[in-house]
């Protein structure tokens, strides 16, 4: 199966409102580690990894145009979503879906790999992906 160097098969990605305080304060507290931060002009974090041990987390600040995305301190829902690297995204979505997941973010080729994201019938969010290698 193909997927990053360090990476596991599932991975949490959680939203959260100052994601960048956050990672200072996942590092202070439990000895994180940054891999990764991608930021706006104004500090917001678009994107941002960490690990904890051999364990990676991906976050991300609240951004207005992902309405579906929110953190759980505002919409009552979870503000973490996982990430699965997988050997097809697009045969894995379509199997969710006929299981009963939603698309909400189509599936489409970044410069990482394929991906997309799905809501599962029990509130979850699944993002799924093909690693680019």
């Amino acid at each position: 199966m193909a997927m990053r160097e360090g990476f596991h098969t599932a991975t949490p990605y959680m939203v959260i409102r100052n994601a960048a305080a956050a990672m200072e304060f996942y590092k202070q507290a439990f000895g994180a580690v940054e891999i990764d931060r991608r930021a706006d002009p104004d500090g917001k974090v678009r994107h941002g990894e960490f690990k904890i041990g051999d364990s990676p987390f991906m976050v991300c600040d609240v951004f207005n145009e992902f309405p579906e995305i929110h953190p759980a301190e505002t919409s009552g829902k979870t503000s973490v979503h996982i990430f699965l690297y997988i050997d097809d995204a697009d045969a894995v979505a379509a199997k969710a879906v006929e299981a009963g997941a939603k698309i909400f973010h189509p599936l489409q080729d970044q410069s990482y790999g394929r991906s997309g994201g799905l809501h599962d019938p029990f509130g979850h969010t699944w993002w799924v992906c093909t690693h680019k290698d």
